[in-house]
């Protein structure tokens, strides 16, 4: 009894929703994120107590309760379809009056992986990162909940032809775009054998819910970076308290070896176009983990080049 109390008083606080005991987590299955893990405090903790929770975008679906597709088992209470809204995490730096940059992380990342580049940012700009939906309408209608005024995009890797699309369909809202190792040759038009993986039918289905495989080898196979053990336990949580980001990794894969051919002609075509007139930037490698604090330097500069034109 004395434990669901303490579960109700943490509701009030949106804060504190989002740490709350998984599978009551906050999230839709469909972003990296999750609840928590452990009684001691960790990075992963004090990421969370920096950010807020932002509602936007509908919830599709039926209605019943979200199933896994080999087994029949119920997911986590967070992947339950309903007429609710989507929960989004985010982190944001700097004066809300300056103009605003959105941090967007790759596949399969979080919003975390913009921490050395967030106070950097924040000097001169209000600066926002955030666990995402990959589909373009949820991303602009995140977008117009959190920004009134036009604003720069900064994304990394195989969600960038799903970002290029938004700005080719809101030339209007766009300062700047940034693109961080985006898909745009060729040699991109399939996804490395260590995320195609996930996309297999029953390999998949399997290795998405080991944590180690689905973020760790995810994640260092894009650099040559080595990752901490605190940065890297951030990015298992979601799959050690729920099995819905492991699910929702299954499935995004799946869509991405499908469509990203696809996509990645479309940004290549819009890119190229001779109509194309929004401040474009491309900067190679998984850069914002190896030296973030380089990256926000780098990224000011771009965006206040604009101005002194």
């Amino acid at each position: 009894m004395k434990k669901e109390e303490e579960g109700k008083e943490k509701k009030k606080d949106v804060s504190h929703d989002y740490l709350i005991d998984a599978p009551v987590s906050a999230g839709d299955g469909f972003s990296f994120s999750g609840g928590k893990y452990s009684d001691g405090s960790s990075p992963s903790d004090e990421w969370f107590t920096q950010g807020k929770i932002v509602k936007a975008y509908p919830v599709g679906g039926s209605g019943e309760k979200a199933k896994d597709p080999i087994f029949g088992l119920k997911m986590g209470a967070s992947s339950q379809a309903s007429d609710d809204v989507f929960r989004w995490f985010c982190v944001e730096r700097g004066n809300v009056g300056n103009p605003t940059v959105i941090l967007i992380h790759g596949f399969p990342s979080q919003a975390y992986s913009y921490r050395k580049v967030l106070p950097v940012l924040s000097k001169n700009y209000h600066a926002i990162a955030f666990d995402w939906l990959e589909y373009v309408s949820s991303l602009e209608s995140f977008i117009n909940e959190i920004a009134v005024e036009k604003i720069s995009l900064v994304v990394q890797g195989y969600f960038s032809p799903v970002v290029v699309k938004y700005a080719s369909k809101h030339r209007e809202k766009l300062n700047d775009l940034i693109l961080l190792n985006p898909p745009l040759t060729a040699k991109h038009a399939n996804l490395p054998s260590a995320l195609s993986i996930f996309s297999n039918f029953l390999l998949g289905e399997i290795f998405s819910q080991d944590p180690l495989r689905a973020s760790d080898k995810a994640l260092t196979s894009c650099g040559p970076y080595k990752m901490k053990e605190d940065d890297a336990m951030v990015y298992r949580r979601p799959y050690l308290t729920s099995g819905s980001a492991g699910f929702a990794l299954n499935a995004i894969s799946r869509a991405m070896k499908k469509d990203l051919k696809t996509y990645m002609e479309e940004a290549r075509t819009i890119l190229l176009d001779k109509s194309w007139d929004i401040q474009s930037e491309i900067a190679g490698h998984h850069v914002q983990e190896d030296c973030g604090e380089e990256l926000g330097g780098i990224i000011s500069g771009v965006l206040s080049r604009r101005s002194q034109i």
